[in-house]
């Protein structure tokens, strides 16, 4: 079986960003068959060229071949660059997948949602099965968000929105709560099919302490609180510098913020306008080297703005945190919260409240024995509930009945 991927934030090991199908596509290989992603040229977390060319195509060494469409460079430029960065890939995108040869299922995904146009209209041309993955609600992210005020342009999101779902042979989503939405929408149940996002547990080993990197980025004997991810609008790090304010008279906390995105030179100029001494800003890192700079950590943070949307998600960073036996400091609620809550794995916090923040932080530094504990708690719970090969078990099964139905 041959799938292809339209996917404009692919990313492999070597790269920084979120590696769910990269991990995935690694099983289905494994099993012996072949993968191949149409991506961008630019890169979906920094907004920078990936690989020069317009359609350059890469080997991983694991049967797994990767192709580079055009992207207009402008990501992080502005909302309406952002489109047009968006629009450029559904474009190039469709004319890259045609050329891909003897494919048996287009894969789509959002965000961002107009890629999933281009793979419905590939798997169409191409008379082979089409597969929708929702990974957040767009445009209802955009609109709570405030990003998306037009109303002619809601309405015209909808429609897409509507459109790919009703058009896709089959939906996987991975949050439950994506589930309820996507039904809501008039999909059958027997339609959708959950498939979370999850963890190569064996990637990390929770006994790591990680002392190369705490020495590299400075972090020396402190209490570390490391948060890896975007930094962007939607990810409320100013909350996390309000918390680091608080904080300045326990020297021996430091929050490690590694990632990029468009709000990270202003966080970091308001870092320095506030003379904070507690915070590193570190450069987003590959995937490869995530269980190294966990392994530096002493607790994971992972925090959204407080959205009422934002509680349908299953952020990737929480399940890295888990296998590499760290507690979450969890500034998120909903689902995820209930996935902490059951592993016992961490402690929440309600969004968008410094104070708070800050006093959990201060308590989780006073017992590292508790902060221990629930990391080992954490780490058993996504062995058993969320690990990546138990995900790409479920994924072969949806694939092959779809690659029956041809």
């Amino acid at each position: 079986m041959h799938i292809l991927l339209i996917h404009q934030a692919f990313m492999t090991g070597n790269e920084a960003g979120g590696t769910r199908h990269y991990e995935l596509a690694q099983h289905l290989t494994r099993e012996g068959h072949r993968f191949t992603a149409v991506a961008s040229t630019i890169s979906y977390l920094t907004g920078k060229k990936q690989t020069p060319g317009q359609a350059t195509a890469q080997e991983t060494g694991e049967g797994i071949t990767v192709h580079r469409a055009y992207t207009y460079l402008a990501l992080h430029r502005s909302f309406f660059h952002r489109m047009f960065s968006f629009l450029s890939f559904m474009v190039s995108s469709v004319l890259t997948g045609l050329r891909v040869k003897n494919v048996d299922i287009v894969w789509g995904t959002s965000p961002p949602i107009f890629q999933g146009l281009s793979a419905w209209l590939v798997a169409r041309l191409k008379r082979v099965p089409f597969l929708f993955e929702v990974r957040d609600l767009w445009p209802a992210f955009a609109v709570d968000m405030g990003v998306l005020r037009n109303p002619v342009l809601i309405w015209a999101a909808e429609r897409l929105e509507h459109f790919l779902y009703h058009h896709a042979d089959h939906i996987i989503v991975n949050s439950p709560a994506y589930v309820t939405h996507v039904q809501s929408k008039g999909v059958p149940e027997a339609k959708v099919t959950l498939i979370p996002n999850g963890v190569e547990t064996g990637m990390f080993d929770p006994e790591a302490e990680g002392a190369a990197v705490r020495q590299e980025f400075g972090l020396d004997d402190r209490f570390v609180v490391l948060y890896a991810g975007a930094h962007g609008p939607a990810n409320d790090l100013g909350t996390v510098l309000q918390a680091a304010d608080n904080l300045r008279d326990r020297p021996d906390i430091v929050f490690a913020l590694v990632g990029d995105g468009k709000d990270k030179p202003h966080l970091v100029q308001q870092a320095e306008t506030m003379a904070l001494s507690n915070i590193r800003f570190i450069p987003a890192q590959p995937k490869s080297r995530m269980p190294e700079l966990l392994a530096a950590a002493d607790a994971g943070l992972a925090i959204l703005q407080n959205i009422p949307m934002f509680a349908t998600t299953y952020p990737n960073k929480v399940f890295d945190y888990m296998a590499a036996g760290r507690p979450t400091v969890l500034v998120i609620d909903g689902v995820i919260r209930d996935v902490i809550e059951a592993a016992q794995g961490g402690i929440f916090v309600p969004p968008g409240d410094p104070a708070v923040l800050a006093e959990v932080v201060r308590n989780l530094a006073n017992d590292i024995e508790e902060c221990k504990q629930m990391g080992q708690s954490a780490r058993t719970y996504v062995e058993t509930h969320f690990e990546r090969a138990q995900q790409a078990e479920k994924l072969v099964h949806v694939l092959t009945s779809l690659a029956n139905k041809k």
